[in-house]
């Protein structure tokens, strides 16, 4: 079980993550970003393959759109891309590579 962990300021990454997994403590949300982000790498795939850059157009629009829906509509928060985007993006690869090799799960 994932616990809350206050906002607070942060001065590194390692300090960063534990909150920001506490923010997608929701299940559904963290499906999400996964969904998100394994079709942000879809996406590069395409372009890479394709030699056609239009299809990087479409990345923001399928990481965050995937992982806002799952902040508003089940964890009831407000990402928190607001008010660390970089922190932020390192966290949702973060959590992508830890739903991967079994570290946080995607079960109830």
């Amino acid at each position: 079980m994932i616990e809350a962990v206050p906002y607070r300021s942060f001065t590194s990454f390692a300090e960063f993550y534990p909150y920001y997994l506490s923010e997608h403590r929701d299940v559904n949300c963290r499906r999400l970003h996964f969904v998100g982000s394994f079709g942000v790498l879809v996406l590069l795939a395409a372009a890479a393959i394709s030699g056609n850059p239009w299809w990087l157009a479409a990345i923001p629009l399928m990481g965050y759109g995937f992982a806002w829906v799952g902040h508003f509509v089940f964890e009831k928060n407000r990402p928190a891309t607001f008010k660390h985007p970089w922190w932020s993006l390192m966290g949702d690869w973060v959590m992508f590579k830890d739903i991967l090799v079994g570290r946080l799960s995607l079960r109830h």
